[in-house]
């Protein structure tokens, strides 16, 4: 079976930095698109980040975190990570692991983790 484990998730100063983890089991990363999306109170589930399959694993980032947060991967430990850093209170959220994969159009994998919350005060 498919497990998403994240890890990493705590109380920030403002201006701080933080590390995310995302550990996987019954996939393999490499081959999976990755990413990372967040939900804060009253708001609605949205991407942050995501880093893709294949050569050059590209990645995308949602436009209130580019230049500050970086999406990566480490296929030997089978882990995708998402690096925070010049945190704002607004990036308080819980912050979710996600892989998916389309083997067809109609035929499609979306797995998700637990969530681990991120809280960003002073």
């Amino acid at each position: 079976q498919v497990q998403l484990v994240e890890s990493g998730g705590g109380l920030v100063q403002p201006g701080g930095s933080r590390r995310l983890s995302c550990a996987a089991s019954g996939i393999i990363v490499s081959v999976y698109t990755m990413g990372w999306y967040r939900q804060a109170p009253g708001k609605q589930r949205e991407v942050v980040a995501s880093i893709f399959s294949g050569s050059g694993d590209s990645t995308t980032y949602a436009d209130s975190v580019k230049g500050r947060f970086t999406i990566s991967r480490d296929n030997a430990e089978n882990t995708v990570y998402l690096q925070m850093d010049s945190l704002k209170p607004e990036d308080t959220a819980e912050y979710y692991c996600n892989a998916k994969r389309a083997t067809t159009p109609w035929n499609t994998y979306d797995f998700w983790g637990q969530g681990t919350q991120v809280t960003v005060s002073s």
